[in-house]
């Protein structure tokens, strides 16, 4: 065989098994989770109820509520790629001290939930956590928050569903368009298990759609926020100037901007449609 040739074999050799590493070992990449005990106990300063969810494949749910007197509504709270809920259930203060009760899930293989994960059963088990609420809330005062990973699971809830609305906080256009930015150079619509087009997904979404985005978000550019504004059929982009990816609730003015999302029912209604504009 001749040298070039060989060269070819080895480049070639090298890229396949590169290309069967990323999908056999991509959980480790795309998830990092906290594992808890089912004897753990979480501990918070305002009331909650423990819920716990098994579903027919076998896997098994863990979430916790959060419950104010004469509540708003409830907010269906989707998160991140990491740790589990004993550590994001200290964002519940952000929507319990504005009225919404708040219900947050871990999902299978964070926390104390279990099974097998899947892009399907991300959806499914999200699926199955919001027809409990919507069991125990009006459609119409259920508000569905997606945090990073959790903006596309949000983003195929609410397409599923009648929420009263959607908020994105610093969403991905769609996982494949943010893995494709640092995995350009493999054919990830083959090998890439989790695809999460929240693109297709915001644009079946009939209710109001908020971005939230940093200005300065480095993991998930702001310009994605803005094509899936732009992309939802009742979409708004709401910016915190030089915001980053993990720091939006140290500025002040990601809360005023959840009070206004949450309460001006002017905002809700002009994104609704139901507003004539004023010449």
């Amino acid at each position: 065989m001749e040298g070039w040739q060989e060269t070819l074999l080895y480049i070639a050799g090298g890229y396949a098994l590169i290309c069967l590493i990323f999908y056999f070992l991509q959980h480790y990449f795309f998830f990092r989770p906290e594992i808890l005990p089912r004897s753990f106990e979480y501990r918070y300063p305002f009331p909650f109820d423990e819920v716990d969810f098994e579903m027919e494949d076998g896997g098994y749910i863990n979430g916790l509520h959060f419950k104010v007197p004469n509540a708003k509504g409830v907010v269906f709270y989707l998160k991140g790629n990491s740790r589990s809920i004993k550590g994001w259930g200290k964002f519940a203060r952000d929507f319990v001290s504005k009225g919404y009760d708040f219900f947050m899930i871990d999902y299978r293989g964070f926390g104390k939930s279990s099974g097998k994960r899947t892009e399907a059963t991300l959806f499914n088990d999200a699926q199955t956590v919001y027809k409990w609420l919507s069991t125990q809330y009006p459609e119409e005062q259920i508000v569905i928050y997606g945090r990073s990973l959790g903006s596309g699971i949000a983003a195929r809830i609410a397409s599923w569903n009648k929420p009263r609305m959607l908020i994105l906080d610093s969403p991905y256009y769609s996982f494949l368009y943010q893995v494709r930015r640092y995995g350009f150079w493999l054919p990830l619509k083959w090998i890439l298990r989790y695809q999460i087009r929240t693109d297709f997904f915001i644009k079946k979404v009939e209710c109001p759609a908020f971005v939230i985005h940093g200005t300065k978000d480095r993991l998930i550019s702001f310009r994605q926020g803005r094509m899936l504004a732009e992309t939802a059929p009742f979409g708004e982009l709401i910016p915190v100037e030089g915001g980053g990816h993990n720091n939006l609730p140290d500025f002040p003015e990601y809360h005023d901007i959840l009070w206004d999302i949450l309460h001006d029912e002017a905002l809700y209604r002009r994104l609704r449609g139901e507003l004539q504009e004023v010449a």
